[in-house]
């Protein structure tokens, strides 16, 4: 399936990207306050290449950012084309609940789902071009801040590694990756913004129990397959690390850190690594979001460091969140085509899905449904809320049916307009998981959800005879094209 080499690290993949024109060197000072965001913003929206900044006012380390800034460059971290992100999304899906083989040629069917498997066990290094040298402390980190109103420095692409109290640093099937945001307090202080529901919470809270300090590592400028495998919404039951090696097409390799119980990524540009202490929290933010404003400011825990290593003359990888289109966005636009699979193995009559990136890219869903029977959008409705962790903070799914796109939004706006009743065919539902970000909630963490029925009415659904839909023959309408093509420019 692949038709890209293996990206073992950042380098390689930059190496890759220059190589097809998708590197651009700025060579001019800026300032990594608030200017190099709005560099990284103009270059993203212009689907410009990914940005090495050779010179800004931090400390002497090259910057790379707009990283994924297309989702042709998310796709070739997931060692794709863009062509291949449907299949590769099917072949997702089998790995959720693949099919036993019913003989030997069935067997090597299945054999791309058996060489997954293989390569979803990392293997574990002595030495390791990370741990090369060492930096004294946080303040040797180029770090940005972001936006004119942010609390402070912000770590922006940290791949946080954790393990549950109780646990033995080889278990690796234990770990959690997770991409939190991390505000530098100071050279050996930073604080760590992981959610209730999040992995490295639910670790933290083991560690609490026991009133033992947590090891956390910290990777900085990891591959892409670790990167996007510790950013994409996986199942609890999905090891990251074991994932980015079925994304890479190769083992993930690891070493085991300098001074925390912790195995981490042998080929990342820069590990902090450090404790968090029970009870210790310090006030995070405020920092601006992925929904467009700042954040309330919050206490989250803090992590002391205790040794931060990195490889000859490091790469410090950052990106920016804001109001879509950002990186976070653009990743989840791809996410939304390796999503549908999986959705359509436990929802079998959804056709289509788009959660639209500027709806946040998971806050509003629109699928489009092969409609059957009576009830059947609601019942989708509730299947989706209730699937993915994901979904659940989807405030508002639109179902529609036929042959319309749910990606346009005049399409939408007909079914809405033609197809739905406001009093019969809307449903609400109070008091339900949500993102304790979005303000528009009436209660932190809890909020309504709205399901609205745009689908043709079958059976008892309505008592009316429901209006056919006009079209032209096909026939008619390739004909129309053939004539216009020699009269219209």
């Amino acid at each position: 399936m692949r038709r890209l080499p293996v990206f073992a690290d950042l380098r390689a993949f930059l190496a890759h990207l220059g190589g097809q024109g998708q590197l651009a060197r700025v060579t001019a000072p800026v300032s990594l306050r608030h200017e190099m965001t709005a560099v990284q913003l103009a270059a993203l929206r212009r689907g410009g290449p990914v940005l090495r900044f050779e010179a800004h006012d931090g400390p002497d380390m090259p910057v790379i950012a707009n990283l994924f800034g297309t989702k042709a460059r998310v796709a070739a971290g997931l060692g794709l084309e863009l062509d291949q992100i449907p299949a590769f999304g099917a072949f997702l899906a089998s790995l959720r609940s693949p099919e036993p083989p019913s003989g030997l040629r069935d067997a090597l069917s299945h054999w791309p789902v058996l060489r997954a498997a293989l390569r979803a066990r990392p293997r574990v290094l002595h030495h390791a071009p990370v741990q090369r040298q060492g930096r004294a402390g946080l303040d040797a980190l180029p770090v940005q801040t972001p936006w004119p109103e942010d609390g402070g420095p912000l770590i922006t692409w940290p791949v946080v590694l954790t393990r549950p109290h109780g646990g033995e640093a080889a278990d690796l099937s234990r770990y959690n990756l997770g991409v939190y945001r991390a505000q530098v307090l100071g050279p050996d202080r930073l604080i760590l913004r992981w959610l209730a529901h999040r992995g490295g919470a639910a670790h933290h809270r083991s560690w609490q129990r026991a009133r033992e300090p947590m090891p956390v590592a910290i990777a900085l400028g990891a591959d892409p397959a670790l990167l996007l495998a510790a950013a994409l919404p996986l199942p609890e039951t999905v090891s990251e690390l074991g994932f980015s090696g079925v994304l890479r097409g190769a083992r993930t390799e690891l070493v085991a850190a300098r001074t925390v119980p912790l195995m981490v990524p042998a080929h990342a540009e820069v590990i902090v690594e450090g404790w968090v202490h029970p009870g210790e929290i310090a006030p995070e933010g405020p920092f601006g979001d992925h929904t467009g404003y700042y954040n309330a400011v919050e206490s989250f825990p803090v992590m002391r460091i205790s040794a931060i290593t990195c490889r000859e003359d490091p790469l410090y990888l950052t990106t920016v969140t804001g109001r879509p289109p950002d990186e976070p966005s653009v990743i989840g636009e791809v996410f939304n085509e390796l999503a549908l699979p999986v959705v359509r193995a436990q929802i079998p009559e959804v056709l289509d899905l788009w959660l639209p990136a500027a709806a946040c890219s998971y806050r509003m869903a629109v699928v489009r449904i092969d409609k059957r029977y009576p009830g059947q959008a609601r019942r989708v409705m509730m299947a989706l809320w209730g699937m993915l962790p994901q979904f659940s903070y989807t405030k508002m799914i639109v179902v529609v049916d036929g042959t319309l796109d749910v990606r346009n939004w005049d399409d939408i706006a007909w079914a809405m307009a033609t197809r739905m009743d406001p009093a019969r065919d809307v449903m609400l539902i109070d008091r339900t998981p949500m993102d304790y970000l979005d303000f528009a909630s009436p209660l932190e963490g809890l909020a309504g959800k709205i399901g609205i029925d745009a689908t043709t009415k079958i059976g008892p659904e309505t008592s009316r005879d429901w209006g056919r839909e006009m079209q032209l023959d096909p026939a008619h309408e390739a004909r129309a094209e053939a004539l216009l093509a020699g009269i219209l420019p």
